[in-house]
Formats: C-alpha cells, sequence, structure tokens
C-alpha cells in the first residue's frame, strides 16, 4: 500500500511539474523560457526522495518540452531534470539541521547540474547542427544567465512551498526529520 501511495503522489508530481513549467513562460532572448516549474522539480527529489522523486521531475519536464514544441530538448530535459533532482534530494536527505538550509543547499547544487546540464546538451546540440566547437559553445552561453535566474526563482518557490507541504504528515515522513 505504502508503495502504491508514493507512485501516485510521484505521478501527481509529475503533473504538477509539467503543469508549472508551462502555465507560466517568461521568454527569453535565446528562444527559450524561464518558469517556475524548477521549484517543483527541487520538491520532488527532497519530498519523494532522489529515486522516485528524480524520475518523477525528469518525466514532468520532459512532458512539458513535448507538449510545449520543444521536442529537441525532451531527451536532455529529462537526464537534466532528473539529475537536478536526484542532487537536490540526496542533500536534502543527508544533510542535518533546518529544511530551510537543507533545501536551499540541495537547491544550490541542483541547479547548477541544471545550468550546467542546459550548457553542456546546448554545445552538443549546436555542433551536432554543423557548428564548431567553440561557436557552439559560445552560443550555449548565451543561455547560462537566464537558466541561472530560472535555478534561482526554483530554490525560492521550493523554500516558500516546502513548510507549507512539511504540514501534510505522509510528506514529513517521507521527507524525514524536520528542525
Amino acid at each position: 500500500m505504502k508503495d502504491t501511495k508514493k507512485l501516485v503522489v510521484a505521478a501527481l508530481f509529475a503533473a504538477l511539474t509539467c503543469v508549472t513549467t508551462m502555465v507560466i513562460k517568461i521568454p527569453t532572448p535565446t528562444m527559450g523560457y524561464i518558469h517556475p516549474g524548477d521549484g517543483m522539480v527541487l520538491l520532488c527529489g527532497a519530498l519523494l526522495g532522489p529515486g522516485i522523486g528524480g524520475l518523477a521531475a525528469g518525466i514532468g519536464s520532459m512532458l512539458a518540452d513535448l507538449f510545449s514544441g520543444y521536442v529537441s530538448y525532451a531527451f536532455g530535459t529529462l537526464v537534466i531534470k532528473l539529475l537536478t533532482a536526484v542532487a537536490a534530494g540526496m542533500l536534502y536527505r543527508g544533510l542535518r539541521g533546518k529544511n530551510s538550509v537543507r533545501i536551499a543547499f540541495g537547491g544550490l547544487v541542483g541547479e547548477a547540474v541544471m545550468v550546467g546540464g542546459y550548457y553542456l546538451y546546448e554545445t552538443g546540440m549546436t555542433m551536432v547542427a554543423g557548428s564548431g566547437f567553440a561557436a557552439a559553445a559560445t552560443a550555449a552561453g548565451a543561455g547560462v544567465i537566464f537558466n541561472i535566474v530560472q535555478g534561482a526563482s526554483g530554490i525560492l518557490i521550493a523554500l516558500v512551498l516546502l513548510p507549507v507541504l512539511q504540514k501534510i504528515p505522509t510528506f514529513r515522513a517521507w521527507s524525514g526529520k524536520t528542525a
């Protein structure tokens, strides 16, 4: 029964990640967009754990790309957001202290994974399209600042929502001790 409940909640979090990624989109000059979905990605890792939380975050984010017409990013997003949630979830679970410090530190590391992951992915995509490494790396670098802004907003969203969700006994039990 516990596994079924966690699977259903993970599916719900994947759907919430997809929706929060799609609902508010702030376009960037690099043809991407900034969105609040990273807050859900971090919460997936913290509340559901790095394993199932990573899958929920990756699948939800990938679905947002597919539904929004960013098909060429879908696989990269699946892997990058999964790794973002895994890193954040592992640190959140492994650290001791206040939940706000744990989610902030886990979020910083997780979002660094996201920024670096998209930089590498976009560099690779540009090289596949025919550009040399230097041009591809420079082009991908243009999106870094926007990904940092998105990551920072994700951390803030997670900091605001975590105390609310921690009031739910199931999440409090799943995410470990509260301090």
